[in-house]
Parts: C-alpha cells; structure tokens; sequence
C-alpha cells in the first residue's frame, strides 16, 4: 500500500454544494474507520440536519463553533468572538495528531468577513501532519489559500431550483 499523503481540498465557489460535497468525503472515510472532525464555523448547529447525522457515523465528530447567519447591518462582534474560538480549537486539533480526516466548514467565509486571518490558515496548511487531510468549505477562498491546495474544487451554479421561485428544501439545502 502506498504511504499517506495528507492533501488539502477546498470546496469554494458560488454554486450549492460544497459542504454536502465535504459531509460525503467524511461518509467515505467513517466506513474505512478513520477518525474525522468537523468543525463548523459560521453554522450554530441548530436546524442543520448534518449536525445530527454526521456524530452517528462511527469515528465522527461534529462541533457548531458559529452564532448563525449573519444578516447585513447585524454587529459581528459575536459573531468574529465565535470565529476565534474555533480557530483556536481548529489549530489545536489539527496539531493534536489525532485525527485522519478534519474539515472546517464555512472556514472561507470566516477568512472573507475578516474573522479569521488568511496568513494564520496559510501557516496551519504549511505545519500540519503530512498524513492529515484538511479540508476547507465556502465562498470566495481567498487566492494564497487556494495556491496551497492539493485540490480545489469551484462550485459553479447554473441553474438552481430558487431562481424559479422553490424555497430551500429539508433534506437539500439544511
């Protein structure tokens, strides 16, 4: 068997996709026994079903470090407060060696909104396991993120089921 490669794959773009795209990812490596850690930022963790069924899966663990949408004109206060806990907690996992598999989810957001600094998830890229997967989800990653990745995949809409006036579907879209 080959050895490890630990690769970086962001999921980013404008199109639906990229965390559904991330919790399969997981679902694969829970049936190979792998240990994977899900850290949401941005998310709260209520009304998302993925936060209940991703910590039923054998070797998952799912942990809602956000304070929910973020509406235009809301104070970001909580909001940047929640971002740096789970940075925190994201560069201690990702150091801890014990995981096989670790996605922060809506990480790209976080970077955008000025929550968490791009140089400081440049440098975790650089100084994490050789064998750690890490994966990063969400809108607009900024460009030296991507140049650090291994892969990079850009979710581009076409035609979406809201253009035509069908609101967000349970199960689908949350």
């Amino acid at each position: 068997m080959a050895e490890r490669k630990g690769l970086v794959m962001i999921n980013t773009g404008d199109g639906k996709g990229k965390t559904t795209a991330a919790l399969g990812l997981a679902l694969r490596a829970s049936g190979y026994g792998w240990n994977i850690l899900i850290i949401q930022f941005i998310k709260s963790g209520k009304g998302y079903s993925e936060f209940e069924a991703a910590g039923k899966l054998p070797g998952v663990e799912i942990r809602a470090t956000g304070e929910g949408l973020i509406l235009p004109g809301t104070d970001r206060t909580s909001h940047r407060e929640a971002a740096r806990h789970g940075w925190e907690m994201a560069k201690d996992e990702v150091a801890s060696g014990e995981w096989d598999l670790i996605i922060l989810d809506e990480i790209n957001i976080a970077m955008t909104m000025g929550f968490v600094d791009p140089g400081e998830v440049a440098e975790l890229i650089k100084a994490k396991p050789p064998e750690l997967h890490l994966v990063l989800t969400g809108r607009s990653c900024p460009k030296q993120i991507m140049e650090l990745a291994d892969t990079v995949t850009v979710m581009e809409p076409r035609k979406h089921h809201a253009d035509s006036g069908v609101p967000a579907q349970k199960g689908v879209e949350y």
